[in-house]
């Protein structure tokens, strides 16, 4: 399961809507888990990943069915990370005409087993749908999102 406050969330389905008619993409990072909490607690908690940082990031593909982050605002971002002490939590991007899974370009590029990848469709602007995935040895797998 993965954490957004609803701050993060209306921020997120902002900037997908203001990259219209283009894909928007960004990276959400959270906490570190905590090292010290309980063998059952942290069996209990081991999935769930809380949000505390949005960074909105340029599409460089400047397209309606791709993404490519600026890498130079990557490294911006993950300098920030460190300095705040939090971790990439999330790869954000948004689907301007198809509903909230994972593309096969999108899988074939997710190089990141770790973190969850989070698609906004907005295929009818007025109710944006997002959607968690996991995406390891190239199959994606839908987990919950709570917005909070």
């Amino acid at each position: 399961m993965i954490k957004i406050p609803k701050l993060i969330y209306q921020k997120m389905i902002e900037h997908a809507k203001t990259g219209f008619p283009n894909e928007a993409c960004g990276i959400l990072a959270g906490p570190p888990p905590k090292a010290d909490r309980s063998a059952i607690k942290a069996s209990a908690d081991a999935h769930v990943v809380v949000v505390s940082e949005f960074f909105p990031m340029t599409n460089k593909d400047n397209s309606s069915i791709s993404y490519f982050m600026d890498p130079k605002e990557q490294l911006v971002v993950f300098k920030k990370m460190r300095q705040l002490n939090i971790e990439m939590a999330a790869i954000f991007h948004s689907h301007v005409a198809s509903v909230a899974y994972p593309s096969q370009k999108d899988i074939r590029l997710a190089f990141y087993p770790e973190v969850r990848y989070l698609i906004v469709s907005l295929s009818d602007m007025n109710k944006p749908i997002l959607r968690s995935f996991r995406i390891k040895d190239e199959k994606a797998s839908e987990e919950e999102i709570k917005i909070v």
